[in-house]
């Protein structure tokens, strides 16, 4: 497992614990708090990258993977409502990642059309870019030292 330098502050300890509303799913939420309902048993973690993202950028232990677009195309996966269904136990919260938090958004309301309890994680795995056009920098799963797998 491989980890970074936790950069948060303490002043952000208070938002990184809250629930921020949203529209069609149950809310954002940072991935600090995503980690603390993983590790309570609250939570199941949806990763919603291609294969390659997971492969070559990096992984979450413990994470259901189920892509929410398949690689070359981008095209939406077919097998995404069954698989997301299957995956998650009956009552228990999915808390959806991607690379930055843009198509967990889309996983997130589509799950909750499904009948799930849904979060979309903020910042994703990797972030947004910083001024360089590079992300894992300004935060993320990653960017706050959680666990996380790579190849």
């Amino acid at each position: 497992m491989q980890s970074a330098p936790n950069n948060a502050g303490s002043d952000d300890h208070a938002a990184a614990q809250t629930v921020q509303p949203a529209s069609g799913y149950a809310g954002d939420v940072s991935v600090q708090l995503a980690h603390q309902w993983m590790g309570s048993g609250e939570a199941l973690l949806v990763d919603v990258r291609t294969d390659a993202e997971r492969e070559w950028v990096g992984a979450v232990p413990g994470a259901v993977a189920v892509a929410w677009k398949q690689w070359p195309d981008m095209a939406l996966n077919p097998d995404f409502d069954a698989a997301v269904k299957a995956a998650v136990p009956s009552g228990k919260k999915a808390v959806f990642l991607c690379r930055s938090g843009v198509r967990s958004i889309a996983a997130a309301r589509r799950a909750t059309e499904l009948g799930l309890q849904a979060f979309n994680i903020l910042d994703g795995f990797e972030g947004d870019p910083d001024g360089a056009g590079q992300r894992g920098k300004r935060g993320g799963w990653r960017f706050q030292g959680l666990p996380w797998t790579q190849g």
